[in-house]
């Protein structure tokens, strides 16, 4: 993958995580939790709580990468901050609304704005419909297009866009390879011309190759629309290629954000140092020593107290049992949580 990010000059990351006022999404101690129900009348005894208290900010046309193992809440997050699942709580403020007080006509008016390319392009296309049907079908429902024919000029432009060809519109998604399923997922995600896009890990399901090819696509459409994307990963490596930001989540919890170079480079919190340490390096006489995170990630139902961390912490303070940290800020653009600053 060639990298094709301009070196951008301090002072600009600075004010994007700093200033609310330059970002086009905002999200403000965002919740969502999932009731238990038990017994014959389906009385509430619990509650899974897979995203707590999550803030985070976007600027147009940058990436935030929302990094974190499997069952942290990653997706829950973008699929919260869209109202595809009911957060529990918090604010979703998009291109200055807040949209968890919008009623489902409003809501509706807000949809063409932001889009999600999900984890499984097979999945997220039915198998019965075409292709130029699927793509015309946003169009339809968000009222994008004057007639039929400015529709398919529409798709036509959509598939050149994506590298497939405009004949592909009468074939079914079982026809395609997966990378191909994935541009078209991706099309039909800019066929209502949106300002933001949640990306759920879009390549975690694609050969190493096509991975390359696909991130690419995304990074020259960002780049020729403006566009602005909340991109979600376990891996580290694509958050380092993708993202102007990141943010590290752990059961439902961000422990450190920032810029990508400082994170990445100076990782403040455990959880982050662990993750990095993880991921191999070109240069096989580099020595990085691995540090090893104890246990298994407990369970959203019954979160740990104070940092939920702390069980599998190799350098917890008595605190972190007892005590979420606030966020102790190490620059203007770098962040994280961790009693080890006190």
């Amino acid at each position: 993958m060639s990298d094709e990010r301009t070196a951008e000059p301090q002072e600009e990351l600075t004010s994007l995580i700093l200033n609310p006022q330059s970002s086009i999404l905002q999200v403000e101690d965002l919740q969502v939790h999932f009731p238990i129900r038990k017994g014959l009348l389906q009385r509430v005894s619990g509650y899974v709580k897979a995203v707590d208290a999550v803030s985070l900010q976007i600027a147009p046309g940058r990436t935030l990468g929302l990094v974190g193992e499997s069952g942290c809440g990653k997706t829950t997050v973008g699929k919260g901050l869209l109202r595809l699942v009911p957060p529990t709580g918090g604010r979703v403020v998009f291109d200055g609304v807040d949209l968890l007080t919008l009623n489902r006509a409003a809501l509706h008016d807000r949809r063409r704005q932001m889009q999600i390319i999900f984890q499984d392009p097979y999945a997220s296309l039915n198998p019965r419909v075409r292709i130029g049907d699927a793509l015309e079908e946003g169009m339809l429902a968000l009222g994008v297009g004057a007639d039929p024919a400015a529709r398919q000029a529409r798709i036509d432009a959509l598939l050149g866009e994506v590298g497939l060809a405009h004949d592909v519109k009468g074939r079914y998604p079982h026809e395609f390879s997966g990378g191909q399923r994935q541009r078209i997922a991706i099309a039909r995600a800019l066929s209502v011309d949106p300002q933001l896009i949640v990306c759920d890990e879009p390549t975690s399901a694609l050969d190493v190759s096509v991975q390359a090819q696909i991130l690419n696509l995304l990074k020259r459409l960002q780049r020729d629309k403006g566009l602005a994307y909340l991109f979600i990963s376990h891996n580290m490596s694509v958050i380092e290629y993708m993202a102007d930001e990141v943010a590290v989540m752990y059961l439902g919890r961000i422990v450190e954000r920032g810029a990508v170079a400082e994170v990445l480079r100076d990782p403040k919190h455990p959880y982050t140092q662990a993750l990095l340490s993880a991921v191999p390096v070109p240069d096989p006489q580099a020595v990085r020593p691995v540090i090893r995170v104890a246990g298994d990630l407990p369970s959203p139902l019954n979160p740990p107290s104070g940092c939920h961390f702390h069980p599998r912490c190799a350098a917890a303070l008595p605190q972190c049992a007892t005590q979420f940290p606030d966020e102790r800020v190490f620059s203007a653009s770098h962040a994280a949580r961790c009693h080890l600053y006190d």
